[in-house]
């Protein structure tokens, strides 16, 4: 199952413009611990997708949900909070209010 593209667009559009360090500490914890740059690039039911840039250059990282697929738009937004905070524990970072 795919999101229709105007669902996608709207959540890169939020991520990107209003939760940039999220997707980096998402990316620096579950794929590239020396990411210095992370944008969301994509998303379906399985996960989410970045690109994300090391001193090595760009690379692209898929990060599944932690509750496993999803059908319902409103089930991004809980899977990436749930990332966010996955990835904060994991860093050992304090994650801010939602």
């Amino acid at each position: 199952m795919t999101f229709p593209e105007p669902v996608v667009a709207a959540v890169l559009a939020h991520m990107n413009d209003d939760h940039t360090h999220d997707s980096l500490l998402i990316v620096r914890a579950f794929a590239l611990p020396d990411a210095v740059d992370a944008t969301m690039t994509g998303l379906d039911e399985d996960g989410g997708m970045w690109s994300a840039t090391t001193a090595g250059g760009a690379e692209e990282v898929r990060v599944p949900w932690p509750a496993g697929g999803i059908t319902e738009r409103a089930e991004v937004r809980r899977e990436i909070v749930a990332l966010y905070d996955a990835a904060c524990e994991r860093l050992g970072v304090e994650a801010r209010p939602h």
